[in-house]
């Protein structure tokens, strides 16, 4: 990370500008001078994460910036001299939430006479940046996905001026690929790795190319250097995360091409113990080699995240996505051919514009061949600044979009529970995340297919392989019973997923 300019060069400079400004006496003076000293080091940050995954990335990678820059970190609000809210504008919900969470902290900092900073980052940050910080005065910084690097030297300016600060320039080259984030919220086991950023894909729904830029994906070194060092800490699993993580492309410094396929495959022979997942993949970009990684590296796991959208080529059509429903059944047909027990979920819009009763209906038939084990599914929201709110209306009724989604989510729980009851009597490796949200007696690990197990605690740790046979389930949480500890390596050779008697 490049060094921020000399602290006492900045201060003088900021001195000279806000005596241009104005008289102000020495103590004053003497207070912005010395700001940067006490902006960092005595200072506490609370960062606050909404939204995806690449969000949790991100709030580790600011929480590095600011670790650099002699910020220290806390879990508690209460110690906290600078909030930030690292946010989500992908849908309307997601800005309710935030706004009414600032709203709240807007509070907390008049009952502290203003010594409280408040700050927005992200998706939000970038769409909002002009009502954030004119019309409704409710932070003090707004910096976008691709100006982190930047906040230390943002909470300074708004700190010694008094006035908001803000950079939202979005970036053809920011990648971060010299930070290696501050696993913030992470349970030691699982970590995500950014390994590219924006997206190139216009779909007519999302906001994401407004907020996050082009594509720029992040130099393969980088990415295999920050997996090793994973390894060493001892974490088990890692996701590599991106808009379109199957549009990675990078010229190795050999003048290789490194696909996305070739770069899993890398990723994947760093540590024979350590799972590779990623997220989120666009069906368009998704090739055959990249699913005979999946068959051929054991410890790439066998699950594919597939976001369809809808079950319509007419409506896949008005969304740009670039494929039809039959494009979308051969490629989830092909993928269980080339890897047999393959786990597939998906994303699913109810209510898109224009969508009559027979296409939503197409949605629900497509669920029915393709059977996801999992889906996030939500009501279609119109967002500011994409072709669908400029060009199509927003014309299916609340009520009726409401209805839609709800038929989406019957159906997929149907599916789920049918899929898990598929799980009872067979035996799958678990990595053991922690403890069950319910008891400290029971233990919470996910199968190679991504699906939730929980068991009695015994003697296992967190991070331990254990292979579990399925006594039970629910729709979403698979019930099971210990066999024993194993390594992924021993795994795999004796085959991660048999069939066994269920005991009864």
């Amino acid at each position: 990370m490049e060094p921020i300019e000399d602290l006492d060069v900045l201060a003088e400079d900021e001195v000279r500008q806000r005596q241009a400004d104005k008289d102000l006496d020495e103590d004053q003076l003497d207070q912005i001078k010395h700001g940067y000293d006490e902006a960092t080091g005595d200072k506490q940050v609370y960062i606050e994460t909404y939204g995806c995954q690449m969000n949790v990335n991100d709030s580790g990678i600011v929480a590095s910036v600011l670790e650099e820059s002699g910020y220290g970190l806390t879990r508690d609000q209460e110690d906290a001299d600078v909030v930030l809210l690292n946010t989500c504008a992908i849908r309307e919900n997601a800005e309710r939430k935030i706004r009414t969470r600032l709203g709240m902290l807007r509070s907390e900092k008049e009952k502290r006479d203003g010594e409280l900073m408040l700050g927005v980052l992200g998706c939000m940050a970038e769409r909002l940046r002009e009502k954030l910080l004119e019309q409704e005065d409710l932070v003090d910084v707004v910096v976008g996905p691709d100006a982190y690097r930047d906040l230390p030297r943002l909470l300074y300016e708004a700190d010694a001026t008094g006035q908001a600060a803000v950079n939202v320039e979005l970036s053809k080259q920011e990648t971060y690929e010299d930070i290696q984030p501050v696993r913030y919220d992470s349970n030691g086991v699982s970590a995500y790795v950014s390994i590219m950023r924006g997206c190139d894909n216009m779909c007519t729904f999302c906001v994401v190319p407004f907020t996050r830029g082009r594509e720029e994906s992040r130099p393969v070194t980088t990415i295999l250097s920050e997996v090793a060092q994973l390894a060493e800490e001892g974490y088990k699993e890692v996701t590599l995360l991106g808009q379109n993580v199957n549009s990675y492309h990078y010229t190795d410094e050999d003048g290789t091409s490194v696909s996305f396929a070739e770069l899993v495959d890398r990723v994947s022979r760093v540590s024979p113990e350590m799972r590779v997942r990623y997220s989120t993949s666009h069906p368009k970009d998704c090739t055959d080699d990249l699913l005979k990684v999946h068959r051929d590296r054991p410890n790439v796991c066998n699950y594919i995240h597939l976001p369809v959208q809808h079950g319509n080529t007419e409506v896949l059509d008005r969304m740009r996505r670039t494929y039809t429903r039959e494009e979308y059944l051969a490629l989830t047909e092909r993928a269980k051919e080339l890897c047999p027990g393959v786990s597939l979920s998906t994303d699913l819009i109810a209510g898109f514009c224009g969508e009559t009763e027979e296409q939503h209906q197409d949605t629900l038939s497509l669920m029915e061949q393709v059977r996801y084990d999992h889906a996030y599914m939500f009501k279609y929201s119109e967002r500011p600044q994409t072709y669908a709110a400029r060009k199509y209306e927003d014309d299916v009724p609340e009520d009726v979009k409401q209805r839609r989604l709800e038929e989406i989510i019957e159906r997929q729980n149907q599916h789920a529970k049918e899929s898990n009851e598929e799980e009872i009597g067979r035996v799958h490796t678990v990595l053991v995340e922690g403890p069950s949200k319910k008891s400290d007696e029971q233990l919470f690990g996910r199968t190679d297919t991504n699906k939730g197990v929980v068991f009695d605690r015994e003697d296992y740790e967190k991070g331990d392989y254990v292979k579990v046979r399925i006594e039970d389930c629910t729709s979403s949480t698979l019930l099971g019973t210990a066999i024993e500890k194993t390594t992924l390596a021993e795994a795999a050779r004796t085959d991660s997923i048999t069939t066994e008697p269920a005991v009864a």
